[in-house]
């Protein structure tokens, strides 16, 4: 038997809906899942069911009440996986966009080749505005693979958001995986051949043994992460790294078909070339053409997007020109952080080793400076590394004293600097945070001299070891004193380290130890745990999920999380702490903002984010770093509202002052520090460079501030994409009403949130149908044991909790069971949508029927790789008065009013079936009126995919959109007038 069907057609197989393709013959139906992928494509034969894809009629018999048409409605648009609208992607990704995310995906929509530089401040949700611009163009076919340059440490985070909130799948190719992947390969094939989609070590790529191949077989939209590691100023010698990284760019991008997105919240890096050298992979007249001047920042415009906190915090509202507040949107940011700086004295124990180090130290630099440039360059390593490990802890002290120096082994003074700067050095480039937890070596001899050192080290060593616990080490007291006065005010926080000893021995001083009965000084319901650089990326994240789950939901209990600087960068952890703790002092403050940042961001439910900085008052150290980098630092973004890079020389310039006066002049005459020469002339450079850096920020953010896309035309969109998916309001109404409507038990809100509405339920009393659904998605022993399910109105939700918006998975699956349940008349249970009702209510003075209807539109969309053809579905409600051949139709706005209609008198129930049986009998007659109101919705929805392109006419060469026919009914609903609603005769 042969198939029938014709392109773009609808039909029902295994299971599923889908789409026909062109590719289809009489004997084979070439499909694509409805809002899959071309990875999905299938054939099917002759043998194998297909129907066309179609509702049964509703039944008269199976009548709903007052609430049955807007469950329905909703369940069948949050089930929608390719709504009409002018973005493909937006129905089928897992995450419901803020408003202000959607202004790079309207630049990138308007380019034909997509260049972007995406530079809004940190935790505004850069990942999601790339996530978004990349499902967008693989959905309209604009693009055929991603690939994403990253951190090894943000290689699984980028793979999991991709996954789980735009279903992209993406290969990880790192060192440690590349193998696994080669050898899968046939032979000639290149891995970026075999894997369209990948998330790719920077480091592990720039080399030119990987590099070339890559830039031959690179996917056509590549996202790069924090983009400002990759370019350096052209006054300062860049490093290795860093020009490998350019050079790797430079490449990618000089391919003018290639689409790029650079991701970053510091574009400047405090220098101004090192903007222009960014600016320039993304579009080289960038990086020359005049700023200053109307054209210069037009055409910046066009491909550069950097906003701070203050801009988003409340978006679409009058004040941003809109005619009313009714599509603001709210976004709940932490309003400010509190610091506090906490001093702490040494015991007078711990001094005496300090000044023995200091003494040693000095003693190694001044014999080492007679000796030639490459013995003072490894002893001056070798000095701050001790010096450092001192100031950090007991543990890392012994650590350092017993341990060879990196640089040790170095064959020139360049070489040691090379070695010893990234162990000793806190440099604001992300890349080199992976491995440079370990606490550095001090020890320089070798050979048969080498033993009274060694001896005088191990000694060091040894009174390192004594001075362990907060009775000798008063830096740990004092962590011991703020982080109970944290804990007693609710506060969840995390304290960051240097060095893994610290880590370590702070996690073994604070943790309760149940096999051997010991309490920590922190309350036996507080869960410790630490986290270094010796976990995996994927451990760490386990670690600190594993934190979260022994502590439970008990609101008592308490949770710590040691950590070094290994999480200072992207990861996420604003839904399990709310302060930062710095314990040991960073010595460029761009990293203390980094620290910060994993907590202060968007989902973050404490409106004020607390830190704390222990700082040493007479370590000889931690008061000038404090004084003139991270208090100066502080000003700064407090003065601009975001942060500003201190240059890695300058800062370097400073603290390398600061130890030398320590070397040469010892603790005690560490106040006359300030008045000496050295140090005024590297602070006053880092100030005038610094200051300077502040004021090109602030005037490029006036100046280069986001107006290529207006707000209203972002209203315009937003208001397009609730209409056809649905907004907060209409789903958490859904959800509430459903639950309740299936037997689960709901309790208002639960105090922990900012956001109006959030709310608990618990579903072991709903059937069993839904508890199944359920199960997969909050956990069986959630569902089992019959525990709270949390419902948030914000987006940003923790693991366990449920977002009020239509794609979150807990939605989705109340959703599909309402709707399936509709559908089917003879499901167990309750069942609260059905597809007909006859509702006695005041609302109305005459008979009037409201139909849900659902349209489904056939799009040809061009695209670079040739003509795409999609279906979009949407769900419209048309309501009429009187009888259907000669009805008056109402606005969309008074059918919609209709689902809040409430019923004022009980409608007999053979009465109702009567009145539907004859309306459903007469709907044929509507037809016409709802083939011509489908034409106008194609014909809008062609304008809206044309108006978002408007900038680019190739883009929209050929585009066309048609209404398929019929449209199916999928419920209909009879409002009564009272006193029309019973018959004489007829008792209620």
């Amino acid at each position: 038997m042969a198939f029938t069907y014709s392109a773009g057609s609808l039909v029902k197989a295994r299971g599923r809906e889908w789409v026909v393709l062109p590719e289809s013959e009489p004997d084979l139906l070439v499909l694509r899942p409805l809002g899959g992928s071309d990875d999905d494509i299938a054939a099917v034969f002759p043998f194998e069911p297909v129907e066309e894809a179609r509702f049964a009629p509703p039944e008269p018999t199976d009548l709903g009440d007052q609430r049955a048409a807007g469950l329905l409605r909703t369940a069948l648009r949050v089930g929608f996986r390719s709504g009409a609208g002018p973005f493909r992607s937006l129905a089928g990704i897992a995450v419901e966009p803020r408003a202000y995310q959607l202004v790079p995906l309207l630049m990138a929509l308007r380019q034909k080749t997509v260049r972007m530089l995406i530079s809004d401040d940190v935790g505004i949700g850069k990942t999601i505005e790339a996530g978004l611009i990349a499902s967008e163009m693989l959905a309209q076919g604009e693009a055929t693979g991603l690939a994403v340059l990253c951190s090894p440490a943000l290689a699984e985070q980028w793979q999991q958001e991709l996954r789980s909130k735009f279903g992209i799948d993406a290969e990880l190719v790192l060192s440690s995986t590349v193998s696994r992947l080669e050898r899968g390969l046939d032979l000639g094939q290149s891995l970026f051949d075999r894997y369209p989609n990948v998330i790719v070590s920077t480091d592990f790529i720039k080399s030119t043994r990987h590099r070339d191949d890559f830039v031959r077989h690179c996917p056509d939209l590549v996202i790069v992460d924090e983009a400002h590691t990759c370019v350096a100023a052209d006054d300062t010698s860049a490093s290795a790294q860093s020009q490998l990284r350019y050079e790797l760019l430079r490449r990618v991008a000089e391919d003018a078909e290639r689409h790029l997105l650079l991701v970053t919240a510091t574009p400047h890096s405090g220098k101004e070339s090192a903007f222009r050298n960014l600016l320039g992979l993304v579009k080289p007249e960038l990086a020359h053409v005049n700023l200053e001047s109307e054209a210069g920042r037009k055409l910046l415009a066009q491909h550069f997007v950097a906003r701070k906190r203050a801009d988003v915090r409340q978006y679409l509202t009058k004040e941003d020109g809109l005619a009313d507040d009714s599509l603001a949107e709210r976004t709940a940011f932490p309003s400010d952080r509190f610091f506090k700086d906490e001093t702490y004295k040494l015991s007078p124990e711990y001094r005496a080793l300090l000044d023995d180090a200091i003494a040693y130290a000095s003693e190694r630099v001044e014999q080492a400076g007679g000796q030639g440039k490459r013995e003072a360059r490894i002893a001056w390593w070798s000095a701050i590394a001790l010096l450092r490990s001192l100031v950090s802890s007991p543990a890392a002290a012994a650590q350092t004293l017993t341990t060879r120096s990196a640089a040790a082994i170095a064959a020139s003074a360049e070489e040691a600097d090379k070695l010893g700067a990234p162990l000793n050095s806190d440099a604001a480039d992300s890349d080199a945070l992976e491995g440079m937890d370990v606490a550095p070596g001090a020890e320089t001899d070798a050979g048969p001299d080498a033993g009274p050192v060694k001896s005088q080290l191990a000694e060091l060593a040894e009174l390192a070891e004594q001075l362990k616990g907060p009775e000798k080490d008063l830096k740990l007291k004092a962590l011991i004193k703020h982080l109970k006065a944290l804990l007693a005010d609710g506060y969840n926080p995390i304290v960051f380290c240097r060095y893994i000893p610290t880590a370590k021995y702070l996690a073994e001083q604070l943790a309760n130890n149940p096999e051997t009965k010991k309490r920590g000084p922190l309350g036996a319901k507080t869960v410790v745990k630490a986290v270094t650089g010796e976990l995996s990326p994927q451990q760490r994240i386990e670690r600190i999920e594993a934190l979260a789950a022994e502590a439970g939901e008990d609101a008592a209990a308490r949770r710590v999380l040691i950590a070094t600087d290994c999480l200072s960068e992207g990861v996420n952890l604003q839904h399990y702490f709310d302060a930062v703790v710095h314990y040991d002092l960073a010595w460029n403050p761009t990293r203390h903002d980094q620290r910060e940042g994993r907590v202060d961001r968007y989902g973050q439910r404490r409106d004020e984010v607390r830190v704390i900085t222990l700082y040493g008052d007479d370590n000889g150290i931690d008061g000038k770093v404090l004084e003139v980098l991270i208090k100066k630092h502080r000003q700064i973004k407090k003065d601009l509202g975001i942060s500003v890079s201190v240059p890695d020389e300058l800062s370097t310039g400073v603290t390398d002052a600061i130890v030398e006066w320590l070397l040469m002049r010892g603790r005690e005459n560490e106040d006359a520090l300030f008045s000496a020469d050295a140090f005024k002339v590297s602070t006053a450079k880092l100030d005038s460079d610094w200051n300077s850096a502040a004021e090109r920020e602030r005037a490029s953010r006036s100046r280069f501030a986001q107006r290529s896309i207006h707000p209203e035309e972002v209203a315009r969109e937003v208001a397009s994409i609730r209409e056809a998916l649905g907004g907060a309001g209409e789903v958490r109404t859904f959800v509430r009403e459903a639950l309740g409507a299936l037997g689960a038990v709901l309790r208002g809100a639960d105090g922990g949130g900012r956001e109006s509405g959030d709310f608990t339920a618990q579903v072991g009393g709903t059937p069993a149908g839904l508890r199944d659904a359920l199960a997969p998605v909050v956990g069986a022993e959630v569902v089992e044991k019959d525990r709270e399910i949390p419902f948030r109105g914000d987006p940003a939700v923790a693991r366990g909790e449920a977002a009020l918006v239509r794609t979150d998975p807990v939605v989705g699956a109340l959703a599909s069971h309402v709707l399936n349940a509709a559908l089917d008349t003879q499901a167990e249970g309750a069942r609260p949508a059905r597809r007909c009702g006859v509702i006695t209510t005041d609302a109305v003075s005459t008979r009037t029927t409201l139909l849900l209807v659902r349209y489904r539109f056939h799009l040809t969309l061009p695209s670079r790789s040739g003509e795409r053809q999609l279906v979009a579905e949407d769900a419209r409600l048309l309501a009429f008065e009187g009888a259907p051949k000669n009805g008056a139709w109402l606005t969309p706005e008074q059918a919609a009013a209709l689902l809040e209609a409430t019923a004022s008198e009980n409608t007999d129930p053979h009465f109702g079936e009567r009145t539907m049986t004859r309306i459903l009998g007469q709907l044929p007659d509507v037809n016409g009126y709802l083939e011509t109101y489908g034409d106008e919705l194609a014909a809008e929805l062609d304008a809206a995919h044309r108006r978002v392109r408007a900038a680019s006419g190739e883009i929209v060469r050929g585009l066309s959109v048609t209404a398929q026919k019929p449209a199916d009914i999928l419920g209909a609903y009879v409002y009564l007038p009272a006193a029309a609603s019973v018959p004489v005769g007829v008792s209620v």
